[in-house]
């Protein structure tokens, strides 16, 4: 019996949940961005299928890209947030979804707003089980909106994308 291809979809998605992984490793244990590309390939991809699985190339953006644009990014993701909380007291797993959800929306203009918005609360799905995937969607739909808007939200996004 032959395998089904994976569909674009669901590379990317794998690609987004990967690059959530990595980043959380990053936040807590530093690295450099390339060095943590290569040792997902060669640890945790490690074999054929699981290579054909991903979209490695958005994997590698997302994972330079916000490391690129942190500081930016986090300014952005503050504007979106409720009065009551910062990026700071946010969960690892959290700042790393929606820093790489605000990096694909401000850089990849090749893939629909609402679409990314999406996929980044199906990934909080697969970390989170209470109000974290609604946060997300908040939070992204603001900066989406901010961002289309041309806003200061978009200033500052397109200085991102320049950057990462």
């Amino acid at each position: 019996m032959t395998r089904k291809a994976p569909s674009i979809g669901g590379r990317r998605r794998a690609a987004r949940v990967a690059a959530v992984q990595a980043l959380y490793q990053m936040e807590l244990g530093g690295g450099d961005p390339d060095e943590v590309i290569a040792e997902f390939v060669a640890y945790r991809l490690r074999d054929e299928a699981r290579q054909a699985a991903i979209d490695l190339e958005l994997f590698a953006d997302l994972v330079r890209g916000v490391t690129a644009g942190k500081a930016g990014a986090d300014k952005l993701i503050a504007a979106a947030l409720d009065k009551d909380r910062s990026v700071g007291r946010l969960e690892v797993v959290m700042r790393a979804i929606l820093r790489a959800g605000a990096y694909e929306l401000m850089a990849r203009d090749d893939i629909d707003a609402a679409l990314t918005i999406s996929e980044y609360v199906a990934v909080a799905d697969s970390f989170f089980h209470e109000r974290e995937p609604a946060l997300v969607n908040a939070v992204l739909d603001r900066l989406a909106r901010s961002l289309a808007g041309g806003g200061p939200s978009a200033d500052a996004a397109h200085g991102i994308a320049q950057d990462g």
